[in-house]
């Protein structure tokens, strides 16, 4: 089961001996850094844990599931997350 934001408020403010709301803060506030950075084209590394990068994705032709009829995908980004070592090692043991 994954842990939803309510979860992992808890959770952080368990380890971190701060109060629910002050984890929320610094939550909210990581969420914000992140998505600057990504919406500015730099990206945030958390080193071990993960990367997270904008990229470009060009402009393609596509076909409609249903109809099968080519349509146009314009070109637009993405997000590309990437798992640190301290991440890969946790999952693999």
């Amino acid at each position: 089961m994954a842990y939803n934001k309510a979860d992992l408020v808890s959770k952080v403010a368990e380890k971190s001996n701060l109060t629910k709301a002050q984890s929320e803060a610094a939550i909210n506030a990581f969420q914000d850094v992140l998505i600057e950075a990504l919406h500015s084209g730099e990206g945030l590394r958390l080193t071990g844990v993960f990367s997270a990068e904008r990229v470009k994705r060009a402009k393609r032709t596509g076909r409609n599931p249903r109809t099968g009829a080519v349509i146009n995908i314009p070109e637009r980004y993405g997000v590309k997350l990437s798992a640190g070592s301290l991440l890969k090692k946790a999952v693999a043991d």
